[in-house]
């Protein structure tokens, strides 16, 4: 059986999530699982993909950056794939863990792509330090220190922190950031 699995980082992401659905069910998948989270976060669905395949399934992804954050994580979610008897495919690549040609080449584009992406991720500091140094840049804007009035009226209202959250747009973890600041 093929088993589909598909993933965007944020809910903004509509479109490119229809996108791998469309090319997973083109490419015979019978089974799907998507989500919209971050990789750095708990991924509950390719975890049921995982728990899911069988042995002789092949689990289908449209891009490498779809299931995997680095190498190390690439390796163990092929690795828990193997131990279950099942194949791994990258659509986009044509990498196709089920000859050892696939699996060699799935091994090297992982490493390919975690060096690209600590590439990036070099750049992206060295362009931030030098944007700091130009005093150019002044960070993120603080969203929801800017909104502690809100917050405070809210909380002696009697809503909760977690409705406050909603509310307003902003993370759970702030609200509370900012009333432990007030107190």
């Amino acid at each position: 059986m093929k088993v589909g699995y598909g993933r965007t980082s944020t809910l903004e992401q509509q479109a490119g999530l229809d996108a791998q659905i469309r090319d997973l069910k083109a490419a015979g998948c019978e089974k799907l699982f998507s989500e919209q989270v971050s990789a750095v976060g708990k991924r509950p669905q390719l975890e049921a993909a995982l728990d899911f395949i069988r042995e002789g399934d092949t689990l289908l992804v449209t891009k490498l950056d779809r299931l995997a954050r680095s190498t190390q994580h690439l390796l163990e979610v092929a690795d828990r794939v193997k131990t279950k008897g099942a194949d791994l495919c990258i659509l986009n690549l044509g990498a196709d863990t089920s000859t050892a040609t696939g699996r060699l080449m799935f091994t090297v584009i992982g490493a390919v792509a975690c060096f690209e992406r600590e590439l990036m991720l070099e750049r992206q500091r060295e362009g931030v330090a030098r944007a700091k140094a130009e005093g150019k840049y002044k960070g993120r804007k603080p969203t929801a220190r800017a909104r502690a009035a809100e917050i405070a009226t809210l909380k002696a209202d009697g809503v909760r922190p977690v409705d406050i959250a909603r509310r307003l747009g902003i993370g759970r973890a702030s609200v509370y950031r900012v009333l432990a600041a007030a107190t």
